[in-house]
């Protein structure tokens, strides 16, 4: 933790925008001010960071995948590499509208891509003309260069990464509208209140985004280990299975613990997403968050 801390501080993840530039929202996240330039407190990033964390890894171990958007130039580089590297959805150019409310559409255009791809690996696409050829190529590339990222996405994923509030608005507004949780690194200058789980820190420096978006994707690749151990654990227990009538004992259980699990309190199931981020990690968080205490007084 403290090689973080200070991995951060040197990133200059710290620094906030101009005083006269800030969204009053971000008061609780600020610690001082100094030469008219707010400094973010950093046991709040820290905090954030760790939430965010967890709930990544929870979710893709669970099966859920995480998208994450990062169209600003600082942030473009670090999203693709480890988002690829991970293997997540990512978003690094225009934020198309409709992305996830109208999800059915960017899956056809999906599949027009994955035909595009056919025609020139078969080498069918020599049999066009040259107009339509070149037409069909360059249907290719914007589809891959806008659409590239979240190709393998066939669901909605269970979460969304955002880098600045104010540049990718209408992405957090579109997960907001679905019930998507949203984690985002948000700079003074930001709404905090547009996200569930914000990560209040500079983002602005690449430096700062690539240590935040690193972190995120480890957690990621633990979710996706996890799941794989269990998913072999599950294939393991099915072969051992046999008696039938522990099976049907095992099956009534489940019904019981459905019925109690599904139809609740409605209010529970309508809980926000900051509230299940709080519930599932907030004490933890905030105890781990304590060595940062020290930098900040610096």
């Amino acid at each position: 933790m403290p090689s973080l801390v200070q991995d951060l501080i040197e990133a200059g993840i710290h620094f906030g925008q101009r005083r006269s530039n800030w969204n009053p929202k971000m008061a609780p996240y600020i610690h001082s001010v100094r030469n008219q330039i707010h400094i973010i407190d950093i046991r709040e990033t820290v905090k954030g960071l760790l939430l965010a964390k967890r709930f990544i890894e929870k979710s893709v171990a669970s099966g859920k995948d995480i998208c994450f958007v990062g169209t600003k130039r600082q942030a473009r580089g670090a999203v693709e590499h480890y988002a690829a590297e991970a293997g997540q959805p990512y978003v690094v150019e225009r934020w198309l509208g409709g992305t996830l409310t109208n999800f059915r559409t960017i899956r056809e255009r999906l599949k027009r891509l994955e035909e595009l791809d056919r025609l020139v690996e078969s080498g069918e696409m020599r049999s066009y003309s040259k107009k339509m050829e070149a037409q069909l190529l360059r249907e290719r590339k914007v589809i891959t260069r806008n659409l590239g990222g979240v190709r393998n996405m066939t669901k909605l994923p269970g979460a969304l990464v955002v880098v600045d509030t104010n540049r990718e608005k209408n992405a957090l507004l579109e997960a907001k509208s679905l019930g998507i949780p949203t984690i985002c690194l948000v700079d003074t200058d930001g709404d905090p209140d547009l996200v569930d789980l914000p990560i209040p820190g500079n983002d602005d420096s690449m430096r700062s985004i690539d240590i935040i978006i690193r972190e995120l994707m480890d957690s990621a690749k633990k979710g996706k280990e996890t799941r794989a151990a269990s998913e072999v654990e599950r294939g393991e227990n099915r072969g051992d299975r046999g008696d039938r009538g522990d099976e049907s004992a095992d099956r009534g259980e489940g019904r019981g613990e459905g019925r109690g699990e599904g139809r609740g309190d409605p209010s529970a199931r309508r809980r926000s997403s900051r509230s299940q981020f709080r519930a599932e990690g907030g004490a933890t968080a905030t105890a781990d968050a304590a060595p940062a205490a020290a930098p900040t007084a610096e």
